[in-house]
């Protein structure tokens, strides 16, 4: 391993002036709701954190410092701080800590450098510091300092761990993922799992600013979110003033915004302890632009620790930087919970410390967590963008757009973008705050996820679509009704932002409901008609879904072709006679089905005319149908029917006839004829017939009289022994007194003929 070299610079510190910023003290706006749904309570006690400060002992070449493993005062929060705040350390700073839960030791723990002292230089007491790291309720510390190697000196001077008690009961953090357990020594090589230190680009001047800090690359599995607050925005009303020997002007109304504000929980529900920061907020004109950023570095928090979090940055801001409060105008935790940060009132154009060089115009929003690879849930990306676009919209600026910032120092961004102070420069409205300098923050996955943030806070409503249309039923991409329905949609974009839907009928509004109600419900008149939802942004901008068509009809399908029954072949035996049940149905608008109702349960599709069935002979049977159309109406027809078998015996005979008994045979007999010309007359009332035979390899051929007109030629051969079989049937329209005769063909080889009698229906 070779030997690392560690080096500190420092930089020059350009401060803009601050030109006709307002001072008033304790004035914090409207808040919402605390995370229990309770409103803010004005005489909620604060809750006063305990800070502990340890020398870090620095090595004789200058190139390390470390704090031996030791027991500590009870803390939740650390990160290392040294004199000069323009200095850097551009090696690593990593901490590891013992649970007071369980007594066990974390791996190392990075602690990023990337923060800009420098964003409250001029101030007594401001020191360079680390990004603190939440770890969760601990009683015990070691740390090392490594400088980075090529330096060209050593660490910075008066190294030393704060470790933070933001009171209160807070919960053990769970378990850090492999990502964050290194070596005990350090090396060149990443242990597996870890990824290389960032280090700043290697073009970028050591006189410029570093800006805020990003977590060192690595993958942490988020706690399990809990709900977000679902409070509606709070009524406006004063938050706690903090006590001052300033004087307090009055200062005008604040800005409505063009969009609801949030719920945001005050400085007082937090429990500030405003003892802390007792200088006055700083005002600025407007705000035109906000900063997103990360903090804390883990995402394995509780969200019911959030607030303990945010009391443990404001301590750290202000009694380990030597900030005047906490750096960030609002914060927000994994579950969307929004926190009021810096005092001076949510809705007012406080100035923060959260962008080096563009804290002028513009406001910060921290997400408590480390988001280089992993995303931030959609529950904090939502509030941030709902945060933004009412921030924004009190200086009516559209938070999809861009805006020119004046520089208040010189540096560069991340993408080596120069800076020059008192020079203007493009910004989205909504930026990352690696956009204003050369900082990983707030992690290159949450950074991608602002084209997103802007969209949402500037809408339109997307992902509109009609997701169902009840009371009526659909086919293909239409819905059929009789006329009242209730439509239904979802969107992608979360109903917070939503101002209202309105449900058009042939692109007129029909109904119109709030921005978290998802249905409507409405009338059509009879015939086809478009069905679209239109959603209006709370930006007031407007979208649409694709239409979907409904036919609205009130017709009953009609049995076109009533209900028939008819004979057909098959086999008979005394339980069941083969018949054909016929029918057409048709609808003016869409037949959906006919169902068979009686003596069976069958549904036919729509196409469908017919059905092969069986009923009990000598019984009168009622076939009962109904027909459906798509949009629920109905029709209902049928028919009756009684299957009649005559047995041979009951026919007239002429020739020679023979009776063979068996029981294959209907009634355990039949007659069989080998005789050419031999005759047999049935005479019967009714509208179907069927002739009932034996079929056998031997059997011969008949010919078929009807009413005394031939009407067929049979041919009863078959490969296979058959019993009881109707081979030729005959239908007519109505009842009706008829004959039918068979007489014997006398085929040569094959000249017999065996019969089983007649079946008709009546």
């Amino acid at each position: 391993m070779r030997a690392q070299r560690r080096m500190w610079t420092t930089a020059a510190v350009t401060t803009a002036a601050v030109a006709g910023v307002l001072v008033f003290q304790g004035v914090t706006g409207t808040s919402g709701p605390d995370r229990d749904g309770r409103a803010a309570d004005a005489k909620s006690a604060p809750v006063k954190p305990d800070v502990h400060r340890t020398a870090l002992k620095t090595s004789s070449d200058g190139d390390s410092a470390s704090l031996a493993r030791r027991d500590t005062e009870p803390f939740s929060l650390l990160g290392v701080t040294w004199t000069d705040p323009a200095a850097q350390v551009t090696g690593s700073v990593e901490a590891r800590t013992r649970s007071a839960a369980t007594g066990e030791w974390t791996g190392w723990l990075p602690l990023d450098t990337e923060i800009d002292g420098r964003t409250e230089t001029g101030r007594s007491g401001v020191r360079g510091t680390t990004e603190p790291r939440w770890v969760g309720p601990s009683d015990g510390v070691e740390v090392r300092v490594l400088a980075g190697d090529g330096a060209r000196a050593g660490l910075p001077e008066g190294l030393r761990l704060d470790t933070v008690d933001p009171g209160g009961v807070t919960t053990p953090l769970a378990a850090e993922p492999a990502a964050f357990r290194v070596e005990e020594t350090p090396s060149e090589e990443p242990t597996p799992g870890e990824e290389p230190p960032v280090t700043p680009p290697s073009e970028e001047p050591v006189e410029e600013p570093t800006g805020e800090p990003s977590p060192t690359p690595a993958t942490e599995t988020p706690a399990p979110p809990s709900p977000t607050p679902s409070t509606e925005p709070p009524t406006p009303s004063a938050s706690p003033t903090t006590p001052t020997t300033s004087p307090s002007p009055t200062l005008p109304p604040a800005p409505p915004s063009t969009v609801p504000q949030p719920p945001i929980v005050s400085r007082a529900a937090w429990k500030a302890d405003e003892s802390l920061s007792t200088e006055a907020p700083d005002y600025l004109d407007q705000v035109k632009a906000v900063f997103v950023h990360h903090t804390a570095q883990t995402n394995a928090y509780s969200c019911a620790d959030s607030a303990a979090i945010v009391r443990g940055l404001h301590t750290y801001h202000v009694q380990s930087n030597g900030w005047k409060d906490l750096g960030y105008n609002f914060i927000v935790d994994k579950c969307g919970t929004v926190f009021e940060g810096r005092k001076g009132g949510v809705d007012r154009p406080v100035m923060g410390a959260h962008t080096y060089g563009f804290n002028r115009d513009t406001a910060g929003i921290a997400v408590i967590g480390m988001y280089t690879d992993t995303s931030a849930a959609t529950a904090a990306t939502t509030s941030v963008a709902r945060v933004a676009a009412w921030k924004l919209g009190q200086y009516k600026a559209d938070p999809a757009g861009s805006v020119q910032l004046t520089a208040g120092a010189n540096g560069n961004n991340m993408d080596h973008k120069k800076f020059v102070a008192g020079s203007q420069y493009a910004f989205p409205r909504i930026s990352g705050h690696r956009d204003g300098f050369a900082t990983e923050c707030p992690g290159l996955s949450l950074y991608r996820q602002l084209p997103a943030i802007r969209s949402l806070a500037a809408g339109p409503v997307t992902g509109l679509t009609i997701a169902s249309v009840t009371g009526a039923n659909a086919s293909g991409s239409t819905y059929y009704t009789q006329s009242k329905i209730t439509v239904g949609w979802k969107a992608t974009t979360p109903s917070a932002f939503v101002e209202s839907y309105e449900l058009l009928v042939g692109g007129k509004p029909v109904a119109t409901v709030k921005g978290n109600v998802t249905s409507a419900p409405a009338t059509l008149a009879a015939g086809k008609h478009s069905v679209q939802v239109r959603a209006t942004h709370q930006s007031g901008k407007t979208s649409l879904s694709p239409a979907a068509t409904v036919v609205a009809d009130t017709a009953p399908p009609v049995f076109s072709t009533k209900p028939a029954l008819t004979l057909r072949t098959g086999t008979v035996n005394s339980t069941a006679v083969p018949l054909t049940l016929t029918w057409k149905a048709t609808d003016a608008a869409s037949l959906k089905e006919v169902r068979l109702t009686a003596p069976v349960a069958k549904t036919y599709g729509p196409t469908t005319g017919s059905a092969s069935h069986t009923a009990k002979p000598a019984k009168a049977t009622a076939w009962k149908m109904t027909a459906y159309d798509r949009a629920g109406n109905t029709a209902a027809a049928s028919v009756t029917g009684t299957p009649v078998i005559l047995q041979e015996s009951a026919a007239k005979k002429s020739g020679t006839w023979t009776t063979k008994s068996s029981g294959s045979y209907l009634g355990g007999k039949s007659y069989s004829s080998s005789t050419k010309g031999a005759a047999l007359t049935w005479t019967f009332t009714g509208r179907s017939a069927s002739w009932v035979v034996s079929r056998a390899a031997t059997s011969g051929q008949a010919y078929v009289y009807v009413d005394g007109k031939k009407a067929a030629t049979v041919d009863l051969k078959s490969s296979t022994t058959k019993y009881r079989q109707a081979i030729w049937t005959k239908s007519w329209s109505s009842s009706a007194k008829h004959t039918v005769k068979i007489v014997v063909v006398g085929t040569k080889g094959r000249p017999a003929l065996t019969t089983d009698g007649l079946v008709y229906l009546k």
